[in-house]
């Protein structure tokens, strides 16, 4: 049995493990070299049969295998491992210009790539690190998936208990043609607040984050609604702002609180394709499309300097203006543009400084004018509750946000004797005082 080595790993670095076979020690030792430079695991063996026995008892993330060894051949080896453990990348390693047998290697082990010795050593690593890179999104692609199925499950049920004792507290005044606007207005307000419970998860990994993406989805709802946009794209627009960060949810916990004004490199190359992950986040759901759309394009400027299609002016979605400047306004305030953290008259002063450049100088207008009415208390529909003055049959008129920034529920919901003692124990729990949006009647 050939001999199978094993490279020593620093406990502290946690990289992929790379398995290299080639009946060349000489060859074993120039990838073990060029690999372990760079920090990957690497373990390496002789021969095809040698190799199998690594993988029957190592967990290896890529295979790099030479074409030509005595008893078992590359194409035959990489076959079984891609029978075996189809979901390690796999690189065949070939010295002469045999077409024919990469054909076969490709055909029989799906093989990744292939590279011709002698190798240049940038061109091979670039390679490793890229195919690595893909399993990794793969990977992260079917864990995202998985994880929103099973929130999704879990919200359903949960919703389908709270709904149920609505519609038992409210069936006797209700006609045959109300509970039928009721159940398709209650299927609405179930998909806002199943994307409202996800926007509070993917928050909870950084404070400063917390309450963003609800801030900026209500704002720009006013700013749509100024500008007088139909009420499908006004919907749009809100969603878009409530999943307005959902294409950083890879990011690492430093880039989660870097201001994008300190990124460079690497950083700020992973920061400029997020509003295309959050596009591609969405799209597989038709009624997302909108949304996708808009914050595709969140990072582009109307002078045409943005990114990542360059968009200038009207080619830009009226809601990725909205949403641009909006989310600009609120990130000044939480230090996530910039190091320093602007009062809100600073952030709304530097905003509109960058009108027709930046920003569309009609959603400037727009906005300008609800920060106005805000300013100047414009009478609302809602009065803001202590928890101990609450009482069952209250609507709440906006979401309940915890001290930690979770939504523990959503606008519209009527409140209960239970919901009402599960809002004052979790107030004495949490030691912060909160304070409930309740709907009020007015008298015209």
């Amino acid at each position: 049995m050939s001999n199978v080595a094993y490279m020593p790993v620093e406990p502290e670095v946690k990289q992929a493990t790379l398995l290299c076979v080639d009946d060349e020690p000489n060859i074993l030792s120039s990838l073990r070299r060029l690999f372990r430079a760079k920090g990957y695991r690497v373990l390496v063996a002789e021969s095809g049969d040698a190799g199998l026995q690594v993988l029957a008892t190592e967990t290896v993330d890529m295979v790099i295998s030479d074409m030509r060894m005595p008893e078992m051949d590359g194409a035959r080896f990489l076959e079984l491992v891609r029978i075996r453990w189809p979901d390690t990348v796999r690189i065949l390693l070939t010295g002469y210009a045999d077409v024919s047998s990469i054909i076969e290697a490709i055909n029989r082990g799906e093989i990744y790539r292939y590279i011709t010795k002698p190798w240049d050593d940038n061109d091979m690593l670039l390679l490793v690190r890229d195919a690595l890179e893909r399993k990794e999104l793969e990977n992260e692609k079917l864990r995202l998936e998985e994880l929103t199925q099973r929130q999704n499950d879990e919200l359903k049920a949960l919703n389908a208990s709270l709904e149920e004792k609505i519609r038992e507290r409210t069936a006797d005044l209700k006609t045959a043609n109300d509970s039928l606007r009721g159940a398709n207005e209650k299927l609405k307000a179930n998909f806002l607040t199943s994307i409202k419970v996800f926007t509070s998860l993917m928050e909870m990994r950084g404070g400063h984050l917390a309450g963003h993406s609800r801030r900026v989805a209500d704002l720009a709802r006013k700013v749509a609604v100024k500008m007088a946009l139909d009420g499908k794209a006004i919907q749009e627009i809100f969603i878009a702002g409530l999943m307005i960060d959902i294409g950083k949810i890879g990011f690492s916990d430093q880039m989660l609180t870097m201001p994008a004004s300190d990124m460079v490199g690497e950083n700020l190359a992973i920061y400029r394709k997020f509003p295309v992950r959050g596009e591609q986040l969405l799209m597989p759901l038709e009624d997302l499309h909108g949304a996708a759309t808009i914050l595709r394009s969140q990072l582009e400027r109307f002078d045409g300097a943005g990114f990542p299609d360059g968009f200038c002016g009207d080619e830009i979605p009226i809601g990725a203006r909205i949403l641009a400047l909006v989310s600009d306004y609120d990130s000044l305030q939480i230090g996530t543009l910039i190091q320093r953290r602007f009062l809100p008259a600073e952030a709304r002063i530097s905003v509109t400084h960058s009108s027709g450049k930046r920003y569309d100088r009609e959603v400037v207008k727009a906005f300008n004018l609800v920060l106005d009415e805000e300013e100047a208390g414009a009478e609302t529909n809602e009065a803001v509750l202590s928890t101990l003055k609450l009482l069952p049959g209250m609507v709440l008129s906006r979401d309940l946000i915890g001290h930690d920034g979770v939504m523990l529920l959503s606008a519209d919901h009527v409140l209960d004797e239970r919901l009402i003692q599960l809002i004052q124990v979790f107030e004495k729990k949490g030691e912060t005082r909160l304070n409930v949006s309740i709907r009020v009647e007015r008298s015209a």
